[in-house]
């Protein structure tokens, strides 16, 4: 009975093991990660992470102890609480010395190597596996503004670890696979294994899905990624052969297990969950998040850097004179072109990502403050026009603002048929007025509009150059728009400047919706009599 509770354990700790390394690089590759099915996936993976190498730690204190758990193995709960209470705060001060240098230097690097070795050495001493240690040493590391750290140190190790210690792990792990001794009763043996494996992670995370009201289809995504096991379950097999609660052969059948549903997931995915329902349920959750359905609605495709809070101004004016009004606030970000490739592979994209989240939502305050709801937006993309048509389509937005170099600008401006305002040169600072050079168009007329928009906001007037004699059109549009607007060629100090066409000095070009006139704002004047 003493032998038959450690190998239980163990076989059922390895059954639902799920390589959160390997989901996390499938979601991310699919462009999961902005749906509900890849959220949860991930929040899945992390829970059931955590809960097996719990259970792990406790078999191999019991494998290591014969059955029996060794007094030593007790000192692992004060350990714990050391690391937590203690080490995590001392963490905390090492990624603040980072912040204050910049980078990662030589001295941290140092000590961050020496606390994890210490780690390892202290549960290996107490009969809990060293590889332990090194998991409560990165659980202990602090979140809030501990990724950069956590990111850097990665890209560090990832040249000997990814180069030379996981090429040696693999040989040595192979080498002990051995199926030319399988039998038609290790077959059978084999054939078992795999049906329980799959079987019981798929059945699992789709009742639970069900369970919870997901759909049939996304219920069969999400256990489907439940089942990827990879490298995580290489790991756990290995200590399981240390300990010697599996011989060789069973040791082999494990691996192909592991390896037969991890290769399993990305063509059984693109049966169940295909790239347009991907899309379709990222743009569904775009729009769920949207606050008022029926605002007037400006999507705002904000840059990094010193130009974001400038055109998060322009866009919160071209909508504060609309009730309701809404302006979503979004930045596209290209994936990195270097990615670490050990950890969960996201290190660096979550760094990016909390960052730009952070950016926004500190944008968005005043925006709020002011009246309009200002919902946020964050993707990843390897293809920003794609990206940027696909929130256009979902989101709806009667005015798209944008910067002339975003990435993917020129096909987007092609494509989309909204009202767009590209910023081509940088804004001023304080505006004493509003000029725009109106083209005798729709265009002219969107120009004239957002002008009035951008004015009223700022409190400051409008100026009209039409042109020489203006059209009968844009007459009635500036008699519409009332006082501050008046035509005239000359453009008041320090003004911004609204165009249509490429122009010296010109801040902001307008181009008019090109397939529906806006669902809201100001009323649209009715057409002119034919003139006698």
């Amino acid at each position: 009975m003493s032998d038959v509770a450690p190998f239980a354990l163990f076989i059922g700790a390895a059954m639902s093991v799920t390589a959160f390394p390997v989901l996390a690089r499938i979601l991310t590759d699919r462009n999961m990660l902005r749906t509900e099915v890849g959220g949860l996936a991930l929040a899945s993976g992390a829970v059931d992470d955590v809960i097996a190498w719990t259970l792990l730690a406790g078999v191999v204190a019991i494998g290591a102890g014969g059955g029996d758990v060794p007094w030593q193995t007790l000192l692992a709960v004060p350990y714990t609480l050391l690391m937590f209470l203690v080490v995590r705060p001392l963490l905390r001060r090492l990624a603040s010395a980072r912040e204050r240098a910049g980078r990662l230097t030589p001295s941290i690097l140092a000590v961050m190597l020496v606390g994890l070795l210490l780690s390892c050495w202290v549960t290996e001493a107490i009969g809990v596996h060293a590889i332990f240690g090194a998991f409560l040493f990165g659980a202990v590391m602090p979140r809030a503004g501990g990724e950069a750290l956590r990111h850097e140190t990665l890209e560090r190790l990832e040249q000997v670890s990814v180069l030379l210690l996981l090429p040696v792990f693999f040989v040595i792990a192979g080498l002990r696979v051995d199926l030319s001794t399988l039998d038609g009763r290790g077959l059978l043996d084999l054939a078992l294994i795999l049906a329980v494996a799959i079987t019981g992670k798929f059945v699992g995370a789709y009742a639970g899905a069900r369970l919870n009201r997901i759909s049939p289809r996304r219920s069969g995504a999400l256990a489907t990624l439940m089942n990827t096991r990879g490298l995580t379950e290489i790991v756990i097999l290995t200590v399981g052969v240390q300990l010697g609660i599996l011989n060789d052969t069973l040791f082999s059948m494990m691996v192909v297990m592991a390896l037969v549903t991890t290769v399993m997931a990305g063509p059984l995915l693109a049966v169940i969950y295909p790239n347009r329902l991907v899309e379709q349920d990222a743009a569904e959750q775009q729009r769920a998040a949207l606050g008022v359905p029926q605002a007037y609605r400006v999507l705002a495709i904000v840059p990094p850097g010193a130009a974001a809070a400038p055109l998060v101004d322009l866009a919160a004016g071209v909508a504060a004179r609309r009730d309701p009004a809404e302006v979503i606030l979004s930045r596209v970000l290209p994936y990195p072109s270097a990615r670490v490739e050990v950890g969960t592979g996201l290190s660096g994209d979550l760094v990016a990502m909390t960052a730009s989240m952070a950016e926004l939502a500190e944008l968005a305050e005043p925006v709020r403050r002011a009246g309009p709801s200002a919902p946020v937006f964050a993707r990843f993309s390897a293809d920003p026009a794609a990206e940027m048509s696909a929130q256009v389509d979902a989101t709806q937005p009667d005015v798209l603002v944008v910067t002339a170099d975003q990435d993917g600008y020129q096909a987007l401006r092609r494509d989309i048929g909204t009202s767009l305002v590209t910023v081509v040169a940088p804004l001023p600072a304080t505006w004493a007025g509003v000029f725009v050079r109106a083209s005798a168009d729709a265009d002219g007329e969107a120009a004239v509009r957002i002008g009035a928009d951008l004015a009223a906001a700022h409190g400051v007037d409008l100026v009209v150059d039409a042109g020489g004699r203006p059209p009968r059109r844009l007459t009635y549009i500036v008699q519409e728009l009332g006082n501050g607007v008046a035509f005239g060629s000359t453009a008041p100090p320090s003004a911004l400047v609204v165009g249509t066409g490429e122009a010296a000095g010109t801040h902001l070009l307008v181009r008019a919706r090109r397939d529906a006139p806006a669902k809201s704002g100001l009323p649209t004047a009715p057409p002119m009599p034919a003139p006698a």
